[in-house]
């Protein structure tokens, strides 16, 4: 599709939605603004019940209503523009408009996936270490786990956002995705980008596979720990609290893994196309029901919630 059937100025970029194909952008609209308005609703509600329930105020509900905050911070840095942009005729967006979405996008995105490795760390010490328990997971360990997930991924994603900017875009201004991704956009520049991807490659291992390894190693103790329970019982009860939490870990960094660590020569728009719809849309409004479907805590929680709302 040619730049020329969209109307913006040079320095404004096209967002081309889920489809260069004009006849299959409405479509999606409903799909997504439901999936969208499920998101706010079911993260809202986890938020709202966790905070209701005293017997919910711990080190893993703490994680939790932190990590249904940044979902939906999340994904409203990108769906409300991708909405708008399945209806609009001009689908532009400004330079600095997406770099700023860049930013946010990868700071809430980051922040995730080190609450994840929080909530990672919790179970391991109430598995493998359960008399420190208090100690280690006291309020102000939680309180700076959270402050250092939300400032290293800031720091991160000011970094990317300024390698970013110093590159040239000089011929197409259309970017083959719903939002501005780094790699996308990187295919765009006039720049020399090998430095550039280097640099990216390198500073996306070391702040994305950090989490994932302290996950990877949370777990691998966690097993280890439990294969020396003597009753069936006795694991299970304690293995099934770390099962909602790993469910959202395979979901979120299966998806993350396909998209950003492969070189921008292996690049494709549909697949990835996909594999982001995953961790941006779909991941985000499937946290509340992972986590609330099989915990009996947390529909304790949704009653008293809901008993409130009644009195």
């Amino acid at each position: 599709m040619e730049t020329k059937n969209y109307s913006s100025s040079m320095s404004d970029f096209i967002l081309l939605g889920l489809s260069s194909n004009p006849q299959l952008q409405k479509p999606p609209f409903a799909v997504f603004l439901i999936m969208y308005l499920v998101t706010l609703v079911g993260n809202v509600l986890i938020i709202l019940a966790i905070h209701s329930d005293a017997r919910l105020h711990t080190p893993m509900y703490f994680f939790l209503s932190n990590l249904s905050f940044m979902d939906i911070c999340f994904t409203t840095v990108i769906v409300p523009k991708m909405l708008v942009t399945l209806l609009s005729e001009t689908k532009a967006i400004s330079y600095v408009g997406c770099l700023v979405q860049m930013y946010f996008f990868m700071a809430f995105g980051n922040t995730d996936s080190y609450l994840l490795a929080s909530m990672a760390i919790d179970r391991l010490v109430a598995i493998c270490n359960p008399l420190h328990y208090d100690v280690a997971m006291s309020p102000r360990h939680c309180l700076l786990l959270l402050l250092g997930s939300c400032t290293i991924s800031h720091l991160h994603s000011m970094l990317r956002v300024l390698l970013m900017s110093r590159l040239a875009f000089c011929a197409s201004h259309v970017i083959k995705h719903f939002f501005c991704d780094t790699q996308p956009v990187l295919k765009l520049s006039c720049s020399d980008t090998s430095s550039s991807q280097k640099m990216f490659m390198i500073e996306t291992l070391a702040v994305i596979a950090a989490p994932f390894l302290c996950i990877l190693f949370s777990y691998l103790r966690n097993i280890i720990t439990l294969l020396r329970v003597p009753s069936v019982g006795g694991k299970w009860k304690a293995f099934s609290t770390c099962g909602s939490h790993l469910s959202v870990v395979v979901l979120f960094y299966g998806s993350i893994i396909y998209v950003y660590f492969r070189p921008l020569s292996m690049y494709s728009v549909v697949k990835d196309r996909v594999a982001t719809v995953m961790y941006t849309t779909v991941t985000p409004m499937l946290n509340p029901f992972i986590y609330s479907l099989r915990n009996k805590d947390m529909k304790r929680g949704f009653r008293k919630l809901r008993e409130r709302i009644h009195s």
